[in-house]
């Protein structure tokens, strides 16, 4: 079993359990890189495209599927804008809950919509065996830091440190493009990124995680 808690950034020894996920992009350039989990939905997601667009910054979307079923041409749009997509099971399936085999066809019903072999497994929750078999196919991408914008017990000033107190070179970091995450995203993003700028960071090209191969 492999359980990765939503802390804001997985010990060294924990990340450990995923070899060949990527946690950190290897660079020594102050750079981090932006992820967005569980859309596309139009009440946030076009919200989050119009900052990325004036703020000129490209990210990578992992969107569940049934989300991409429901608002297709929202989701091509964050295609066409530039962005990276990844998949994130079609119903936000959770592999520790779940038996082998509807997970595996939930994940793959959900590459039915959408394109490329990124992978990240909602809340970082599911079996070795499961992650032993899905690498084959996918790139798993995890995270260094989570703002944990979802979290409702936390304001928006405390989702922003989250993140700022946390960043260093190669920052693999998530928000959500999600209803219950928007409060705290809507305050934390805009001030997450000027911060960073201000201290020295980039943002990375998110092709930065496909790899080399």
């Amino acid at each position: 079993m492999i359980f990765v808690h939503p802390r804001i950034r997985l010990p060294y020894l924990l990340t450990r359990l995923f070899p060949g996920a990527v946690f950190r992009v290897p660079t020594k350039q102050k750079e981090v890189f932006l992820t967005f989990d569980d859309g596309p939905v139009p009440e946030v997601t076009p919200w989050v495209l119009e900052l990325l667009k004036k703020e000129k910054l490209k990210a990578c979307f992992f969107c569940v599927g049934e989300n991409v079923q429901r608002y297709p041409g929202l989701f091509q749009r964050v295609q066409d804008e530039g962005h990276l997509v990844g998949n994130h099971t079609f119903n936000h399936m959770q592999g520790l809950k779940t038996d082998d085999s509807t997970y595996y066809e939930n994940i793959e019903k959900a590459a039915g919509y959408i394109p490329g072999k990124l992978f990240r497994p909602p809340h970082g929750l599911l079996r070795i065996r499961q992650f032993k078999k899905l690498k084959a196919a996918y790139r798993f991408i995890m995270w260094d830091i989570i703002s944990c914008d979802f979290d409702t017990r936390k304001n928006p000033e405390q989702v922003s440190q989250n993140v700022l107190k946390n960043a260093r070179p190669g920052s693999v970091i998530i928000f959500h493009d999600s209803i219950k995450a928007e409060k705290n995203m809507k305050h934390a993003l805009p001030v997450v990124i000027h911060e960073l700028r201000e201290r020295g960071f980039s943002f990375g090209d998110p092709k930065a995680l496909l790899g080399k191969n």
